[in-house]
């Protein structure tokens, strides 16, 4: 393979087969040793991790290779598409940390593309159909046989033109006509077989409102805009390796109409980003957000790029996983535990260090003087000595986790037991006395003795003990919501699955923990500052959380015990 003095790490890296045909491209000349990428999403929804790939591919490339990178709206279907989605689609890709030199809209070339049409129809290349779609989709035929023609594919090029202007006004009937391209009824590719271009919509666009009535299909629109664009790689995934032929076809009709030769985008295509437990498709995640089966696009446990976001996801993790994962000619699952393991590399590096609590205890050091506080030094990263340090509270009375204790402790048990010693984090040694229980046998309290000459730090407090248990003072924490995430979905693969996937959602992906408490410190975060609470995981301060009463997502265990719990 080729390799590349990768500008982000300074690494070599091998490149990409779309790296290697770029490069070759541009070694050879091609379009004046130019370089024009682009994105080119519907506003139909929010990105989710699969246009994230796409994004790091077309942005990607641009950068690498001092190129341009247009983002385009598709924007050809107003039934689906509003300003809403634009907003996120532009917050995402800013997010991920890219930026684009112009913003298009393919509503920007409807002029073009109509005229474009209507030269079509004058060249005898498309016609009027009024079939219904049911009678053309039966007309088509099957890759291993022929289609049949339209009764209308023969019509006068007048009477086209006639009914073809009919269709943009308001009286035209929605699905009483079509424009379809004349083609090849015989050819195995099914999407030669005279597809349709254009159709009637009445739903007021959002950029143009009511001066369309007819809209362009996206394969009619899609690679004409690369054209009046001057895309020189149009990077598609391989479900559009079969329009790729029908991509061609158009650009050279449209040469033909510029009396130009010297200039074709070339379509190129790459596997899209496929996940364990995980669909992505936009259509059902519609579905999920309509049917509140989630709380919104941005919810944790979607695949979309705010709902990561909003879980504590950072942007460099995601774009490492895409990078680690490259791209192929193949269609692969993904294994979700990759993701995590970028997410987890990345926060490690980044996140703040605090202390909570999610399942508490009440601690109590009974020879520690009533009333007394002391601040202890806390180090905000270990693995970046410049966030320095931030002070949390010591007190008699603390919350420990329930987990932490257990009265009838095995030998290999090293945190809290009677009669042994753990160290409270950067405070001091302790030894348990004992508890208290309920009436059913529920621990409600923990006692213990502090050893005063073993604060972390002093000189005699070099003795070592070999559990050490976080925690957060009773008289300096804030009350919590935390909530905990599992997989959306309970199967492998979803989008494989034939069963309804409403059937496939795991009912136990959200458990809500209202009793949490978090030191001072943490509950002032914000959303956007990556945490970790201590011994637990990584957090993001969730924007549902107020000053006094804070909400915090998990955003991924320290460790993959996932993995291990279902096997």
């Amino acid at each position: 393979m080729v390799e590349l003095n990768h500008q982000e790490s300074g690494e070599k890296r091998s490149l990409s087969f779309v790296e290697q045909m770029v490069e070759a491209d541009l070694s050879e000349g091609k379009n004046n040793g130019r370089l024009q990428t682009r994105f080119p999403p519907e506003p139909n929804g929010y990105l989710h991790i699969g246009h994230a790939k796409a994004i790091c591919m077309d942005f990607g490339l641009a950068e690498r290779y001092n190129g341009t990178c247009n983002l385009r709206f598709d924007d050809t279907n107003p039934t689906k598409e509003n300003n809403e989605y634009v907003e996120n689609i532009m917050n995402d890709i800013k997010w991920l940390g890219f930026t684009w030199n112009n913003v298009f809209y393919a509503s920007d070339y409807f002029d073009k593309l109509w005229d474009f049409a209507l030269w079509l129809i004058g060249k005898g290349l498309a016609y009027v159909d009024e079939q219904t779609s049911e009678q053309i989709a039966e007309q088509k035929g099957t890759p291993t046989e022929p289609g049949k023609e339209s009764p209308y594919r023969n019509r006068p090029v007048e009477e086209s033109l006639r009914l073809f202007e009919q269709m943009n006004t308001p009286e035209a009937r929605e699905g009483a006509m079509v424009l379809r391209a004349k083609l090849d009824m015989a050819n195995p590719n099914m999407h030669f077989r005279d597809p349709i271009i254009y159709r009637t919509i009445h739903t007021p666009h959002h950029r143009t409102g009511t001066k369309w009535h007819a809209y362009p299909m996206y394969d009619f629109a899609h690679g004409q805009s690369d054209y009046f664009e001057g895309v020189t790689h149009s990077i598609c995934t391989l479900e559009f390796v079969p329009h790729r032929p029908l991509y061609d076809q158009f650009v050279d009709y449209l040469l033909e109409k510029d009396n130009q030769q010297d200039y074709r985008p070339r379509q190129i295509e790459f596997n899209r980003l496929n996940l364990t437990y995980t669909m992505m498709s936009k259509r059902k995640l519609l579905a999920l957000v309509e049917e509140q089966k989630v709380n919104g696009w941005d919810d944790p446990r979607m695949p979309t790029i705010s709902g990561m976001r909003r879980r504590g996801y950072s942007p460099e993790s995601i774009r490492n996983f895409i990078d680690s994962i490259g791209y192929t000619k193949f269609d692969a699952l993904n294994d979700m535990a990759l993701l995590e393991a970028a997410v987890r590399d990345d926060l490690n590096k980044k996140a703040l260090r605090v202390s909570a609590v999610l399942d508490p205890v009440k601690l109590t050091i009974t020879n520690y003087p009533e009333g007394q506080t002391e601040e202890m030094e806390a180090v905000n990263n270990p693995e970046n000595e410049a966030d320095g340090v931030h002070s949390i509270t010591f007190s008699k009375n603390l919350w420990i986790e329930r987990e932490d204790f257990m009265e009838d402790a095995p030998k290999k048990f090293f945190r809290m037991s009677p009669g042994k010693e753990v160290r409270l984090k950067n405070a001091y040694i302790v030894m348990c006395t004992g508890c208290k229980k309920d009436d059913e046998g529920n621990v409600t309290e923990i006692y213990a003795e502090y050893d005063p000459e073993s604060k972390s730090g002093m000189s005699g407090a070099s003795r070592k003990v070999k559990g050490t248990l976080h925690w957060v003072s009773a008289e300096a924490c804030v009350k919590a919501e935390v909530r905990i995430y599992d997989r959306l979905f309970n199967v492998e693969n979803p989008s494989a699955d034939s069963r309804d996937f409403h059937e496939l959602l795991n009912p136990d992906s959200l458990s809500v923990l209202t009793d949490c408490y978090v030191e001072d410190f943490a509950s002032k975060a914000r959303p956007g500052q990556y945490l970790q609470f201590q011994r637990i995981g990584y957090f993001m301060a969730d924007p549902d959380g107020t000053a006094a009463h804070p909400v915090f997502n998990k955003t991924i265990g320290l460790k993959d015990t996932w993995a291990k719990l279902n096997k």
